[in-house]
């Protein structure tokens, strides 16, 4: 069993161009899916993934809704749709509302893309709104190849929002791609779970070695970054991480169906 807790696509009519934006912004990162949905379980089957979570990013308050009705669209069958809203929207909190209406387990919010730093006191509110709905709150964590410093969502800053949750978060990319040394500081220990998405030939060993001694096993959940990663590429790097065959499993599926199953 092989859920992937982290990965993308976009409607058929967009996804072309939506690759091809993102690609140039990340300074030419190569795509190994062409972004659809099609191509999505494609890459699924190659990889021996039984699960997908989908995370789509609202990149202004116009997309809230498109975005939520293709999450909705999608649900099921081996994908579970995460919503998004884009925080500073004034109809952010009915958006979270219809998201939880429509049978979507969680959010996915990306510091750098929407304009905002995790740590801001003006999204305590909606913090809070997410909470009382229950839904997993998933962010990008660390840096961003297509944008420059500062960057929103630092274990720093991470550590800080993770107090106005009440309601499961996730810190991508091993809870901040880049951040090694910040992760171990300030992440491992909270109540906080880390995918390893974008892990393979980006996380070193060592690091991750590192945090999964001090953060354990029981909050990792494994994840690729489809379709910039594969599952194969993040598969090997567990590989060699020296973990037992309990411990892999809990990365592999059991975390996810725990978590994914409370809500």
């Amino acid at each position: 069993m092989l859920i992937d807790f982290h990965t993308h696509c976009f409607p058929d009519k967009i996804a072309e161009k939506a690759i091809a934006k993102l690609s140039d912004a990340s300074g030419g990162l190569e795509p190994y899916t062409d972004g659809t949905v099609k191509g999505l379980r494609a890459s699924m089957k190659r990889g021996g993934v039984d699960v997908s979570v989908v995370l789509s990013i609202a990149t202004n308050a116009h997309q809230q809704k498109s975005v939520n009705d293709f999450a909705a669209a999608i649900n099921g069958d081996g994908v579970v749709s995460f919503g998004s809203v884009f925080p500073t929207s004034e109809d952010a909190f009915e958006e979270l509302e219809r998201i939880r209406a429509l049978g979507l387990k969680g959010v996915k919010l990306h510091p750098d893309y929407q304009g905002f730093s995790v740590d801001d006191p003006a999204l305590k509110p909606l913090y809070r709104k997410i909470s009382s709905l229950g839904l997993i709150t998933v962010f990008h964590a660390g840096l961003d190849y297509g944008f420059p410093p500062p960057y929103g969502a630092t274990p720093e800053k991470m550590a800080t929002a993770l107090s106005w949750f009440d309601s499961p978060v996730v810190a991508a990319h091993w809870g901040g791609i880049g951040c090694g040394d910040g992760v171990l500081k300030h992440l491992c220990g909270r109540d906080v779970y880390f995918d390893t998405s974008f892990g393979y030939g980006q996380m070193p060993k060592y690091y991750a070695e590192k945090i999964l001694e001090k953060h354990g096993v029981d909050r990792i959940l494994f994840g690729t970054d489809t379709p910039w990663h594969t599952p194969q590429m993040e598969s090997r790097l567990l590989d060699h991480l020296g973990l037992s065959e309990e411990e892999r499993n809990k990365i592999n599926y059991q975390n996810a169906q725990r978590l994914l199953g409370e809500r």
